[in-house]
């Protein structure tokens, strides 16, 4: 095993010119328990056009109007800082990849090596915002490696985990765009899938990758493909939190789904209570949970995971993330 000292994706979320006040501690009264309905929703509008802009100008550009280099503002900026662990994959880490292949007859590619014939089950997780090729592979191979620290049985038992690497390091307008761009092929790929393997799926979905799984699990119910899937978890959701209601952008698929889904939210998580909160002017399902104002769809679960998750990055992170937790509720090995 082999870490290194890699910085956080450097882009964060910015679309608005107008910024709530962010110095206290806490956006908002908004707790929520563990394995229920969120907090209260707002009143925003979800509005994710726009662009992205370095996490430096996002700062200073708050620092302008509230100041944010003082008082709990100062706490904010430090919490966006991290990484994901640092972990080396290696080369056979398996992969399928869209990158620069949006537009070709078969826009998904497998990278890597596939010799896990004797598994039971495979885990496909969906990287989130600020990705290249390179760190896609290593936090699927962190995921893995988070598996195996969170498993009871010896590294055989461990299902392999397939990283799905689609081209988000970018600014967040494009990456948002290139998400739902990536629906139709990861559906492709699930039926696929199904019909040459049939092994059972589990979807891992982290921050901006829980967009592009809402669009795939929209597009797999409108076709009446359902069933390709085991579970879907998301983790630390950047999408709105009432998205995922009965009545939102997500629900009625969520519902659809022959499949539990779980989101791990995180209230530690100040990527998603401050910055996406300001930039969307709406909070995220991986901070809060569901918007208390929704109705959770059938096979929807929140799980709080604020006790054992730190910030954004860590979520999948041997020794330090939810796997422990996630594990048991999805019933992986």
């Amino acid at each position: 095993m082999c870490r290194r000292l890699s910085p956080a994706p450097r882009q964060v979320l910015a679309n608005s010119d107008q910024y709530p006040d962010i110095t206290s501690n806490t956006p908002a009264d908004d707790s929520n328990e563990s394995d229920s309905q969120g907090p209260p929703d707002s009143t925003e509008a979800d509005d994710d056009s726009g662009g992205l802009v370095t996490r430096r100008r996002v700062l200073l550009g708050v620092a302008g109007g509230i100041g944010l280099l003082g008082g709990g503002g100062f706490y904010v900026a430090r919490s966006l800082t991290g990484d994901f662990g640092g972990y080396d994959a290696p080369e056979t880490q398996p992969m399928v990849t869209t990158r620069g292949r949006l537009d070709a007859a078969d826009p998904t590619e497998r990278v890597g090596a596939w010799d896990f014939d004797d598994a039971d089950e495979v885990v496909l997780f969906v990287h989130g915002l600020g990705t290249d090729a390179e760190s896609a592979r290593d936090h699927a191979y962190t995921v893995r490696r988070g598996l195996a620290a969170a498993g009871p049985g010896s590294e055989s038992d461990i299902p392999p985990v397939v990283g799905y690497s689609w081209a988000s390091d970018t600014d967040w307008g494009p990456a948002t765009q290139t998400a739902d761009a990536n629906a139709a092929p990861l559906a492709d790929w699930l039926a696929a899938w199904a019909e040459s393997d049939g092994r059972p799926i589990h979807l891992f979905a982290h921050s901006l990758g829980a967009r592009l799984t809402g669009e795939t699990l929209k597009l797999l119910a409108d076709r009446g493909r359902t069933d390709l899937l085991a579970s879907v978890s998301l983790f630390g959701g950047a999408v709105p939190n009432d998205s995922v209601g009965t009545d939102g952008q997500y629900g009625p698929a969520v519902e659809a789904v022959d499949a539990p889904v779980y989101n791990f939210h995180n209230r530690n998580d100040r990527v998603l209570g401050w910055v996406y909160r300001v930039s969307n002017r709406t909070r995220a399902v991986g901070h809060g949970g569901l918007a208390g104002s929704a109705d959770a769809p059938a096979g929807y679960t929140d799980i709080d995971v604020t006790d054992l998750v730190t910030d954004h990055y860590s979520y999948l992170q041997p020794e330090q993330g939810c796997l422990p937790r996630a594990v048991g509720r999805i019933g992986l090995y």
